[in-house]
């Protein structure tokens, strides 16, 4: 029996909430006195699929089939779950990703297994019972659930479990082929639209998030948050007014009924802090908030809170983001 993990890329390299997923999975393994496979699936690089070792994977099943490059799920699901059946998995971790969340749920499905999401911590087993706890209710709680099937699933939050960083340990990388068939490829996504900064920087994996509302008062001075973003090496993102007013994409949209992240740093420019955006940040390790009305409700929620104006304070903050880099 062995601990299963997927692991999703980005430009060759693993994602960083992966290398989460991994630590998360070979940690479960020890405590079952198994070990955690991974299965990487289409563009990634052996060399960082082989680092893998420093998680605590032991072995890595990557199956480069190029038609799996871009996300289709129910090839996903064939690919993992014939890698699952391989290893003769019972517990099957991913990180709590779109992908993650999407494959694990239809893996559930096809395996008669149990599945959790947003799970935060290690599963607890010494009384015969595996339960995890759940993030639940946007944040504002905890849930402790028992997975009883046979198979179990489990996807992990972003920035809730350490990365394991055990130097110069490898994993054993072996090519792995599931046998796919057209229909695995039926319903394929026609386009994939991606936020990014120019250094390739998606909003769900983002360690450094610059965001902003209304207050920035038009898509004209949104090269403030651009700027910022750029300095810090950080994504950008918005509130659901301003992509509401079609000053930013949709996909940049941070909150309830938009993306929910989990950054080490999020910085709130001009955003008031509705309940709905609060739900979709909440998990941010610090969060700096940004505002000329003091009374706004985000301070309450904020590490570091700025009262003034933006546009007199954005550019001292860049300034001094790129003083950091000389």
């Amino acid at each position: 029996m062995s601990v299963l993990v997927f692991v999703e890329g980005l430009n060759g390299e693993i994602k960083n909430s992966s290398l989460e997923a991994a630590s998360y999975g070979s940690q479960v393994a020890s405590t079952l006195g198994t070990t955690a496979t991974a299965v990487a699936i289409g563009d990634i690089n052996e060399t960082a699929l082989a680092k893998l070792g420093e998680q605590g994977i032991s072995k890595v099943l990557f199956d480069a089939d190029t038609r799996l490059k871009q996300f289709v799920a129910e090839a996903y699901v064939a690919v993992i779950a014939a890698a699952a059946q391989k290893e003769n998995a019972k517990v099957l971790v991913f990180s709590n990703t779109g992908i993650g969340a999407t494959v694990g749920s239809k893996l559930a499905v096809r395996l008669n297994g149990s599945l959790a999401t947003n799970v935060t911590a290690l599963p607890e087993t010494e009384s015969g019972a595996f339960t995890v706890t759940r993030s639940v209710f946007s944040g504002k709680a905890f849930a402790n659930v028992e997975l009883s099937s046979d198979i179990k699933i489990i996807a992990v939050k972003k920035n809730a479990i350490d990365i394991n960083n055990n130097s110069g340990n490898t994993a054993t990388v072996e090519n792995f082929s599931a046998s796919l068939a057209d229909a695995d490829f039926a319903v394929a996504p026609k386009e994939t639209v991606m936020q990014d900064t120019e250094g390739g920087i998606l909003l769900p994996e983002a360690e450094r998030v610059v965001s902003g509302g209304r207050g920035l008062k038009g898509p004209e001075n949104w090269h403030l948050v651009e700027d910022l973003a750029k300095a810090l090496g950080a994504a950008t993102a918005c509130s659901k007014p301003v992509s509401d007013l079609d000053w930013r994409p949709h996909y940049e949209h941070v909150g309830q009924t938009g993306i929910t992240i989990s950054p080490n740093l999020y910085i709130a420019i001009g955003i008031s802090g509705a309940i709905q955006h609060l739900a979709g940040v909440n998990s941010s390790k610090v969060i700096v908030v940004i505002n000329k009305d003091p009374e706004a409700p985000f301070f309450k929620a904020a590490d570091y809170g700025i009262v003034g104006d933006a546009f007199e304070i954005i550019p001292k903050l860049i300034e001094a983001a790129k003083a950091l880099d000389k």
